[in-house]
């Protein structure tokens, strides 16, 4: 995401960076290693304008030190290769998907995931280039995006963020979500993370809480 959005980042031994501010909902820096220096974290973060984010990844951060307060808290989930993806039941949940390959069909789909909070130019037409990512669409019978999901693949699993149902919320969402990762990545394991009823929602749907992160957000 930030690469579509022109920021730089950089991998270190403990964690990585933004060159710069992130794009809004994504973190500046993402720890990569429990016990990281929090100090030396810090250091790299843009702090010359509001709103710097810090994704502690395995909850072992103190940044209050620094003018962090916790945002949230939530657990990273897991759904082993080989699960069998939900039955579809017939109803709201029956959508069918693809995966968007277009502007127009992105910004339909942006703007369903927005619901109307004004974010839906987060999501810019560079990512469509990006081999790695897949903006899957859950369309209703007459043709409207109404739920979907960003994944990202790497070499050995595959992301999933951003997931959304404009009518049942996740429960509508993930059968159609899960049903197009195991086609487009069969044999993949799927990882993310959820907090409170989002969670519930998707160990209904296969997943296991495999341990806690935390996002910090400088000043509240």
């Amino acid at each position: 995401m930030c690469r579509a959005h022109g920021v730089a980042g950089e991998f270190g031994g403990e964690a990585w960076a933004a060159a710069g501010r992130a794009p809004v909902h994504y973190p500046d820096a993402v720890t990569l290693e429990p016990g990281a220096d929090p100090d030396a974290l810090v250091a790299r973060v843009d702090m010359g304008s509001p709103g710097a984010a810090v994704k502690d990844s395995f909850a072992d951060l103190d940044l209050t030190g620094a003018g962090f307060l916790v945002l949230f808290e939530a657990q990273w989930i897991h759904r082993p290769a080989g699960t069998a993806a939900p039955a579809r039941a017939p109803g709201p949940t029956d959508l069918a998907w693809d995966v968007v390959g277009d502007p127009g069909t992105l910004r339909a789909w942006a703007l369903a995931w927005d619901g109307g909070a004004g974010h839906a130019g987060l999501f810019p037409d560079g990512l469509l280039a990006d081999p790695e990512t897949s903006v899957i669409a859950g369309r209703s019978g007459d043709g409207r995006v109404v739920a979907g999901a960003v994944a990202c693949r790497s070499a050995h699993v595959v992301g999933v963020s951003n997931v959304f149902g404009r009518d049942g919320g996740p429960d509508a969402a993930w059968p159609v979500v899960l049903h197009a990762l195991d086609r487009l990545f069969p044999g993949l394991p799927v990882v993310g993370y959820e907090s409170g009823d989002d969670l519930e929602t998707a160990v209904r749907y296969g997943f296991e809480p495999v341990g806690p992160l935390r996002v910090w957000l400088h000043g509240g």
